[in-house]
């Protein structure tokens, strides 16, 4: 992930794993409403839905957008397809 790091001092923005609707997986970051957080690897996996579009991810967030969105982003897709 380009240009975005955590900052070790505080635990406000956190990597997490999650499954992530995303319509076409050229994007690095995400609004909150498209993205669920779970606990883990393996519950991101068995939750995905491909062929409606739910990936699991790992991403980092949240954090504010200049027009006040919460947005997470994009450190890596868990699966192994190749992106559309």
């Amino acid at each position: 992930m380009k240009g975005y790091f955590l900052d070790p001092e505080t635990s406000i923005v956190k990597e997490h794993f999650a499954v992530i609707y995303a319509p076409r997986r050229n994007r690095d970051r995400f609004p909150e409403n498209c993205v669920d957080i779970v606990a883990s690897e393996a519950e991101a996996l068995r939750l995905a839905d491909i062929d409606n579009k739910h990936y699991p991810a790992i991403v980092i967030g949240p954090a504010r957008s200049s027009e006040g969105l919460r947005l997470f982003y994009l450190v890596d897709w868990l699966d192994d397809q190749e992106q559309e």
